[in-house]
């Protein structure tokens, strides 16, 4: 499979299967669309009218596309369709677990899919022994991995500090008598964060998620205190603050983008200048007859977002003089990215990666907490529904018919569960904007690669 497009003045081939990206003059760009399905003469022809070449310099690139074509770096065949629940069995052992040490929260945004912090429940917070339950149930059924992964979430975890405190000191105390390696990872909103808690984090996590929607205006329309006041300037000199002390590497400011502000490479760049270096921003996934959805209509805009985002980092990587920074969904690797069974199995939601409550029960992931449907067990008695959890053993990218002709199905693995069930009421169905929008997010950062490697930037 063949994916060709033109962005920011290059010409660009995927070789989907492969993997191999090719940037090529506009006489072998259209060589190589027409190449498949039309007989060579016919090719010829149309060619050498259309570039005002000779018939010789067309079979010249012709020869070369079919060297291209035996050392299997262009229109490669598909040869893992057959292997996708083989890879998917491979992640029938727990590596990760999201703990959830608070269902409250001291904010309440507008989007909230947790029904403010409470996961349309009760609140609670997460006691100390039901934290030390799930990471001994961690490493109990986490096999030979060594690398696990802990990540505190709410809600607002810093509600319940001293319990995330607690849970660190015993993780590591059990480090080395089980030959495990914790990677503790915080997601905050940034209300308490304050100087032991940064402090705290830049020993102890490995990753810091701190969320921040963009501009003043944009951030305070969401995202607001429990007096419906705004965050913005309550957080931002902490966050910036955190960013500091880890030497702007290791954390991420997180957003959301809605129908509000469709121009969000705004609000990224806005935090760029606000000397950030380590950004992301997610659209909103919400009710359709939700005033702050995003709509089909919005579609247009978004992708012409994504576009004009990559073209501004891209100048200013250009300009150097410390300009630059990383999103999130622009970062890939042409050389060594993620394997192939990452690749097709996903991110692991049911199977190595699961959501734990204050009470103690076990979730896929935090998007599908509180959904009696997918409560998989609890700590104690481990997974007793076990139906879903094969229900998720069976979802790569292969169980989605959408994603068989699409070339960005090995970028996004068929894409996230957690949406594809709330927009289609199935975890194999399709997020069509969803979709949209990563494709255009992969060709961006193919782009910014093609750019780098092109300019040796």
């Amino acid at each position: 499979m063949i994916h060709q497009y033109k962005m920011n003045g290059y010409n660009i081939v995927l070789d989907v299967n492969s993997g191999c990206v090719h940037t090529v003059d506009d006489v072998a760009y259209d060589i190589i669309e027409l190449y498949e399905n039309m007989p060579a003469a016919e090719l010829i022809k149309v060619i050498t009218a259309r570039h005002g070449i000779t018939a010789d310099e067309v079979r010249e690139v012709i020869d070369d596309l079919e060297a291209l074509k035996k050392e299997k770096k262009l229109y490669t065949e598909d040869i893992f369709a057959g292997q996708a629940d083989l890879f998917k069995k491979r992640q029938s052992v727990v590596k990760a677990l999201c703990l959830h040490v608070a269902h409250a929260c001291n904010m309440t945004c507008g989007y909230c899919f947790a029904g403010k912090g409470e996961y349309h429940g009760e609140k609670a917070l997460m006691s100390y022994d039901v934290g030390k339950r799930a990471l001994d149930w961690l490493i109990e059924n986490s096999g030979s991995r060594q690398n696990l992964e802990v990540d505190f979430f709410g809600g607002e975890p810093l509600l319940n500090f001293e319990v995330v405190k607690q849970l660190v000191a015993y993780g590591r105390s059990r480090e080395k008598e089980c030959g495990k390696k914790f990677r503790f990872t915080l997601t905050t909103n940034g209300i308490l964060l304050n100087d032991e808690v940064i402090e705290f984090a830049k020993k102890e996590m490995s990753n810091v998620v701190i969320s921040l929607d963009g501009r003043k205006e944009v951030n305070d329309k969401m995202r607001r205190t429990l007096d419906l006041g705004g965050t913005y300037e309550a957080i931002l000199p902490a966050f910036k603050k955190l960013a500091q002390s880890r030497d702007q590497k290791d954390y991420y400011v997180r957003g959301t983008y809605t129908h509000y502000n469709t121009d969000f490479a705004s609000d990224i760049l806005h935090m760029a200048d606000l000397g950030f270096k380590e950004l992301s921003i997610e659209p909103v996934v919400a009710p359709p007859d939700a005033p702050y959805a995003l709509t089909e209509s919005d579609l247009p805009k978004l992708l012409s977002e994504y576009e004009r985002l990559a073209c501004e980092m891209l100048e200013r990587k250009r300009e150097g003089k410390g300009r630059d920074f990383t999103f999130y969904h622009y970062m890939i690797d042409l050389t060594g990215g993620p394997c192939i069974v990452k690749r097709i199995s996903g991110c692991g939601v049911g199977t190595e990666y699961m959501a734990v409550t204050p009470s103690g029960d076990f979730y896929p992931c935090h998007q599908f907490v509180g959904d009696e449907k997918f409560l998989l067990g609890n700590i104690y008695d481990g997974i007793t529904n076990g139906a879903v959890c094969e229900e998720f053993q069976g979802c790569n990218v292969y169980s989605h018919d959408e994603c068989k002709d699409c070339f960005a199905k090995l970028y996004c693995s068929g894409g996230c569960a957690a949406n594809a069930y709330h927009t289609t009421g199935s975890i194999t169905g399709v997020y069509e904007m969803g979709c949209e929008l990563h494709k255009k997010r992969i060709e961006c950062a193919i782009m910014l690669k093609v750019a780098e490697m092109c300019e040796e930037l």
